[in-house]
């Protein structure tokens, strides 16, 4: 077997990868039909031909290319002409798909019309191809990861705002620390995800041109008679394909590649967050939160009862393989040497393409989580009673301890010492009735003692910081920003969103 030939691999036809190709068998949070559209195998190369396309529309408006080469290079450039899998085979012998696709991509042209030929690639290389190509693939799967985004920070924003009173417990280290409201908790939630999406809106995606060896050598001989340099080349590319325009080629310096990547992987984080919360309020025993229920979801292979929190379940499978991914991209921007790098840059493309899809795939089911989410008050009550009036140990201190003059923290501790040798079960009367014996009546009332161990008077700034975060991401928060971001109102008919599931 040659290093063209693979068992099972018919490279015979276009789209011969069929049956046999990755659709998503064990990557079921990005397993989505509008995920493989933004990022499988035929959207990189239908981003490998738009920018050999939009080249060869560059160059004959320069006048650099004879008139019409565009209209041929972009009809030649269709990528249902192409055997994706007979070229992927193929990419063995050069070490990446463009060159196999150039043999292709030149046929189709030279077909059409051979007068065209000249501007198929001219003075580019592959990895400025390919660097675009990825970029491009990016900027189109970025944008529709930003829509999914600002859906869920809307309906994150919107429960932060239902539920600003609602009381539930907060937790630290595992274990029960403060009053909370649920309303907060929302508002943390879309401050990471508002924070994470509003840095990836601030990417900049860059074009490559830098040649075959970053100098721009053969785009300078190729304009030598025009009035225009290779850097306006570079620029008119840029404009083309809706890509940033970059002062120098970056064949090399990988900031932009390791950016989005971490900027992808904030996106995860933030989801995984979520997740993790829900996960565990989610739990039979604490009751204070449910997933959406839909048909089929959740189901076990073995128990009939069970109902998986399977959205979180996914969410957090894509947080949880992101950051490996991220830290590739590192790896490889750390050992791109000389001015074209070998295995380095060919680590890249998997790393980024599986960041994209997991973030894509997270997105998808983290908005229908938030959308959908079922909140439980009177379990965040019940919750919060277990350990009843203890929570507010550290507030009566602070307004009793003075008091009691200089050994007041020491008695009040004593008090506490002594609920908790009491069982769980009897600690809140225990601490109220020890409480009330240890402080005199004439220095502090029954009605100031009520006042003090009412959860719901020691939230300290808990509404005020809800309000800041939200009023920190504007665009973020507002009521309609799903509708905004999908061209629809929210709560219109039923739409298809990355993950797959129709919902209205």
């Amino acid at each position: 077997m040659n290093s063209f030939e693979v068992a099972g691999v018919d490279s015979s036809g276009p789209g011969s990868s069929g049956m046999d190709g990755d659709v998503g068998l064990l990557s079921p949070v990005s397993a989505s039909p509008a995920v493989a559209a933004l990022t499988g195998d035929r959207a990189v190369l239908a981003a490998i031909l738009r920018v050999e396309a939009a080249w060869a529309s560059v160059l004959e408006e320069a006048s650099l290319a004879p008139s019409g080469t565009a209209a041929v290079v972009a009809a030649a450039a269709e990528v249902h002409r192409y055997d994706i899998a007979g070229i992927a085979v193929r990419a063995q012998g050069g070490a990446n798909p463009v060159i196999p696709l150039l043999t292709e991509l030149r046929k189709q042209v030279k077909a059409l019309d051979s007068g065209a030929l000249s501007a198929v690639h001219t003075s580019l290389t592959s990895q400025d191809v390919l660097d675009s190509a990825l970029m491009l693939l990016a900027r189109e799967a970025v944008s529709e990861l930003l829509a999914e985004l600002k859906a869920t920070t809307a309906a994150l924003a919107a429960l932060a705002g239902r539920h600003a009173d609602t009381l539930c417990v907060g937790r630290s280290l595992t274990q029960h620390s403060l009053p909370f409201s649920f309303g907060l908790k929302a508002a943390q939630w879309f401050s990471g995800v508002a924070a994470a999406a509003r840095r990836l809106e601030a990417l900049e995606l860059p074009v490559q041109t830098g040649g075959a060896a970053g100098t721009l050598a053969a785009g300078t001989v190729l304009t030598a008679d025009s009035q225009l340099s290779p850097f306006d080349l570079s620029d008119r590319l840029a404009a083309e394909l809706g890509l940033a325009p970059v002062p120098a080629p970056w064949h090399t310096n990988r900031l932009a590649v390791t950016s989005l990547g971490d900027a992808l992987a904030a996106v995860t984080d933030a989801a995984g967050k979520i997740a993790a919360d829900v996960l565990f309020l989610s739990r039979p025993e604490v009751a204070e939160l449910a997933e959406p229920r839909a048909a089929g979801r959740g189901v076990s292979s073995a128990m009939p009862q069970k109902q998986n929190p399977v959205l979180s379940v996914l969410v957090r499978s894509a947080a949880l393989q992101a950051p490996q991914l991220a830290a590739q991209l590192h790896l490889a921007a750390a050992n791109f040497n000389d001015e074209r790098p070998d295995g380095a840059w060919h680590s890249e493309w998997p790393a980024l393409r599986q960041l994209l899809r997991l973030a894509l795939g997270a997105a998808g089911q983290l908005r229908e989580l938030a959308e959908g989410l079922q909140v439980f008050p009177d379990a965040m009550r019940r919750n919060l009673e277990l350990s009843g009036p203890l929570l507010l140990s550290e507030g009566v201190s602070a307004a009793v301890a003075p008091l009691l003059g200089q050994d007041g923290k020491q008695r009040l501790q004593a008090v506490v010492d002594q609920t908790l040798q009491a069982p769980a079960a009897e600690q809140s009367a225990s601490y109220r009735r020890l409480l009330r014996a240890a402080v005199p009546a004439e220095l502090l009332s029954d009605a100031r003692l009520a006042e003090l161990l009412d959860p719901a008077n020691y939230l300290g700034q808990a509404a005020e910081i809800s309000r800041r975060i939200l009023a920190a991401y504007p665009e973020f928060a507002a009521a309609n920003a799903a509708g905004n971001a999908a061209g629809t109102a929210p709560d219109s008919s039923p739409t298809l969103h990355l993950n797959g599931a129709s919902r209205g």
